[in-house]
């Protein structure tokens, strides 16, 4: 097949047509860079927030963890003080207080002897 040669016209038109074409592609060009702008943007903004977001509920966990750790020792601490009011009100009663004197120090009533066991082992 033979080559055609097709010789460009140099008209106003066709100087104001290609100028058209060439403002076309540049808007093209724009549009696409906006829109690869945008979407890197979005897609930083999503990751970031999807990062946050997990660093978030791992640190949630640990502070749930340590809310029912704190919640036990609490738990615990409060057995302990009704076991430390319940000493202190036997330790208001006299006949305790005896009680513990003849056990741990041999104290004895007048005319009492006490003989200590080894099996004998009460520590108040």
């Amino acid at each position: 097949m033979q080559d055609k040669n097709v010789t460009k016209l140099n008209s106003n038109y066709m100087n104001q047509y290609d100028a058209y074409i060439e403002r076309q592609k540049r808007k093209k060009q724009r549009l696409i860079r906006r829109l690869v702008l945008f979407a890197t943007v979005a897609v930083l903004l999503i990751g970031g927030m999807a990062v946050y977001h997990f660093n978030q509920r791992v640190l949630h966990a640990e502070k749930v963890e340590e809310y029912e750790t704190l919640q036990e020792d609490l738990a615990n601490l409060e057995k302990e003080e009704d076991k430390y009011k319940e000493e202190i009100s036997l330790l208001n009663d006299e006949e305790y207080i005896l009680e513990i004197a003849r056990t741990k120090y041999f104290l004895s009533k007048e005319g009492e002897l006490i003989f200590k066991t080894p099996e004998d082992n009460t520590s108040y």
